[in-house]
C-alpha cells in the first residue's frame, strides 16, 4: 500500500510554513531586544549633570555679584556726586563734581605782634594849679601805654625834658644843665603808666647851662610841656605867686 499523509503531517507542514513566513527578508537584520545601560554609563550621566548644574549655579552667582557690584558702584558714584555738589569752596562757589581739589596754599607764618608806639602817649601835670611864693612846683611826666600789647619804652633821663615857658619866653628846660643822662627801658603793660617827677626850683636856664643874669622867675602864669623822645604832651598851665 502506498504512504498516506495524515492530518498531523499537514499541520506540521503548515506550522513549518508559518515559521518560515516569519523569517526576516534577506539583507535586513533582525531587531535586537533593548538592554539596560551599564552602571558606568549611569555614573557618567550623573557626573555630567552635576557639572552642568554647578556651572549654572556659578553663572547665576557671578551674575548676582556683578549686578550687586554695579548697583553698589552706581550708588557710591551718586553719593560722591551729591557730596561734591553740596561741597562749597571758601569763597562760596560750589565744587565741580569730579574736579581734583587743589591743595590750599600753606599759611604764611605771621610775624609776632608788636606794640604800637603810636598808642604810647605822654602827659604833663603839676601837683597844684597855683603856688605860693615859697612853694616849688612838682612837674610830672606820665607815659601811658594805650594799646593792647606790652610796650618797651625808654623812660630814662636821656629822653625826658621838662620844659617851662611863659608866652614866647623859654623859661626853663631840664636838659639845659643835665650833667648825666641815662637810658632806662621799661616794659609798660597795656593800660598802665610810668611817671617821673621833677621839682622845679623856680629858676631860669639856657642851653649849654650858661649863667643867667636873672636866675629867679617872678609871679605869673606858666606853661609846662613834657617831652619823651619825639613825643610831646599837651600843655598844662599853672600859676606862680
Amino acid at each position: 500500500m502506498g504512504r498516506q499523509d495524515t492530518p498531523n503531517s499537514g499541520a506540521g507542514r503548515n506550522g513549518s510554513a508559518k515559521t518560515a513566513g516569519q523569517r526576516t527578508a534577506p539583507g535586513k537584520s533582525a531587531p535586537r531586544a533593548g538592554r539596560k545601560p551599564s552602571p558606568a554609563v549611569y555614573r557618567r550621566r550623573r557626573l555630567f549633570a552635576g557639572v552642568a548644574l554647578l556651572l549654572v549655579l556659578c553663572l547665576i552667582a557671578g551674575g548676582v555679584a556683578t549686578l550687586t557690584s554695579l548697583l553698589g558702584g552706581a550708588q557710591q558714584a551718586s553719593s560722591a556726586q551729591d557730596s561734591a555738589q553740596g561741597a562749597s569752596t571758601e569763597g562760596g562757589e560750589a565744587a565741580q563734581p569730579g574736579a581734583t581739589p587743589s591743595a590750599s596754599p600753606s599759611a604764611t607764618p605771621s610775624a609776632s605782634p608788636t606794640c604800637d608806639q603810636k598808642l604810647v602817649t605822654v602827659k604833663a601835670t603839676t601837683n597844684k594849679t597855683s603856688y605860693a611864693a615859697d612853694e616849688k612846683p612838682v612837674l610830672s611826666l606820665t607815659v601811658t601805654n594805650g594799646g593792647k600789647l606790652p610796650c618797651k619804652v625808654n623812660i630814662g633821663t636821656s629822653q625826658m625834658d621838662f620844659l617851662v615857658t611863659s608866652g614866647s619866653d623859654r623859661v626853663f628846660s631840664s636838659g639845659d644843665c643835665q650833667a648825666d643822662s641815662t637810658d632806662l627801658v621799661k616794659t609798660i603793660a597795656p593800660g598802665k603808666s610810668e611817671t617821673a617827677n621833677f621839682p622845679w626850683p623856680r629858676n631860669r636856664s639856657v642851653q649849654g647851662c650858661e649863667k643867667v643874669a636873672e636866675g629867679a622867675v617872678g609871679g605869673g602864669y606858666y606853661v609846662f610841656i613834657a617831652k619823651l623822645g619825639a613825643k610831646v604832651s599837651p600843655p598844662t598851665v599853672f600859676q606862680l605867686s
